[in-house]
């Protein structure tokens, strides 16, 4: 692809972190950016079901609508680096590329969660900066899905000396069953179609008693609780975007310290 980069004004980028789905959970500072951006672009699932998505949807809370552009992700793809995949990415940058080249020169990307954990942004970044490099890249933090459930779930992560965890189950069920055993804390992301074998894990691990699901934070289809407490329907269809949280077992007040 040819380098658009013509112009020698500014032009900004900020990957903006909306939280988890609750509107009221985006912080003042992303509501502020989003506000002042010429185009705010929220990804949506490639062939999905018609309607906002989770960032759209938390982003139509705060703003009227007028700026908001939808860009195609392959968010269900699972399968690492495909071609479909780096085809949306390409897209989503030229779509971006666009907005600049149209007159945009604030431009803002609504990602679920925080930009830099997990997030479609980096790569959307990486792209834009190759096509134009004198964009700049910014991002605004927001609450993750660990810090939602926690608070949810009454749940504190960590204490004292405790080391947590932050594990994607896209990275295996191996891998989850040695971050049980080396770790205090074990936050899992992405862990939908994983919960069966994820609660045995646990299970196996002799800490169930530790462990709390959540999954649809802040939405009225939202499921938060023990994951002792679980049921079939709750096991057998958990969506991708699931989280588990397992803590250290604590027998004294600071006993971490």
């Amino acid at each position: 692809m040819a380098n658009p980069d013509s112009s020698s004004s500014v032009r900004l980028l900020t990957g903006v972190g909306v939280g988890p789905g609750d509107p009221d959970l985006v912080t003042v500072k992303a509501v502020r950016v989003l506000q002042a951006a010429d185009v705010v672009f929220v990804p949506v699932l490639a062939d999905g079901p018609e309607g906002p998505g989770r960032a759209e949807a938390t982003v139509r809370a705060h703003l009227d609508g007028a700026t908001i552009r939808a860009v195609p992700f392959a968010l269900s793809d699972r399968g690492g680096r495909t071609a479909e995949r780096l085809t949306a990415w390409d897209e989503a940058a030229r779509a971006v590329v666009a907005a600049f080249e149209g007159g945009a020169e604030r431009i803002a990307f609504a990602t679920i969660g925080d930009p830099n954990v997990y997030s479609t942004f980096s790569y959307l970044a990486q792209t834009v900066r190759t096509l134009i490099p004198s964009v700049a890249v910014e991002t605004v933090p927001g609450i993750t899905a660990m810090q939602d459930l926690a608070s949810r779930s009454g749940t504190v992560l960590a204490e004292g000396r405790e080391v947590l965890a932050l594990f994607p189950m896209t990275a295996g069920l191996d891998a989850y069953e040695h971050a049980l055993r080396s770790f205090d804390t074990v936050v899992a992301y992405k862990g939908g179609r994983f919960l069966p074998e994820m609660l045995q894990a646990v299970t196996n691990a002799g800490r169930t008693e530790e462990s709390v699901f959540g999954a649809a934070l802040g939405l009225p289809e939202e499921v938060v609780g023990p994951v002792a407490d679980l049921g079939p329907d709750v096991i057998g269809a958990a969506p991708y975007l699931s989280t588990v949280i397992t803590t250290a077992r604590r027998r004294e007040r600071g006993g971490a310290l």
